[in-house]
Formats: structure tokens, sequence, C-alpha cells
């Protein structure tokens, strides 16, 4: 009895498509689209040294926190300022995160008028 060769079915990609169009669909129903908050920011511009009286200077680093020089902790910070005007210094090094973490609690200061320098 002489053997046949084996033959190859043709492969049908309908079970595939189907399969990835209920993960597409799965995904998109399960995602969720959240609006980031907004931090409202004032850069700085040139101009006189006049309205820097009076306000405070805030070092942001990736270890530590300096407010006028003296180093403060962030849950301390809003006990720190109120009323008044504050200009921001970012470190080259500092990750987005913590100045967002820095500028929430900045935000949540009532009647703060805040200016990140450049």
């Amino acid at each position: 009895m002489p053997r046949r060769g084996f033959q190859r079915r043709a492969l049908s990609l309908t079970p595939l498509v189907d399969v990835i169009f209920l993960l597409l669909l799965f995904f998109m129903l399960t995602s969720t689209f959240s609006k980031f908050g907004e931090i409202d920011i004032t850069a700085a511009a040139g101009g006189s040294g006049e309205s820097a009286r009076g306000a405070k200077f805030l070092q942001i680093t990736e270890d530590e926190l300096r407010l006028s020089g003296v180093a403060v902790d962030i849950d301390a910070l809003a006990d720190s300022l109120s009323d008044e005007r504050v200009f921001v210094s970012l470190h080259t090094d500092i990750k987005a995160q913590r100045m967002i973490d820095v500028l929430v609690v900045l935000r949540s200061i009532p009647n703060i008028s805040m200016t990140v320098l450049r």
C-alpha cells in the first residue's frame, strides 16, 4: 500500500479576526479616560526686581525642598506659606511626578501666586 504525501489544510483567519475584534472591544470598554487636573503656571519674564520683594523662593530637587534656603518637608510646605508670592526653581534632574506633587500642594494654598523660573 503506497503512502500518500502529507497535505496541509488552508488556515482560516476568520477566528483570529474575531478574537482580535473581541479583544479590541474589551479594552475599549474597560479603559477609562480621565481628564488630568490642570495646574496654572506663570512663567517668569524679565522685568524689575520690585515684584520680588516679600516673595519666597522655593527650590525643588529630587531629594529635598528648600524654602528661602531652609529645608522643608512637602507635608509642612502648606503650613509654611500663606497669601504670598512664591518663585519656584526646578533642578535639572527633577522628575515630572516630583514637580507635579509639589505644585499640587502649592495650588491647594489659598491666595498664593506662584511663578516657575526657567
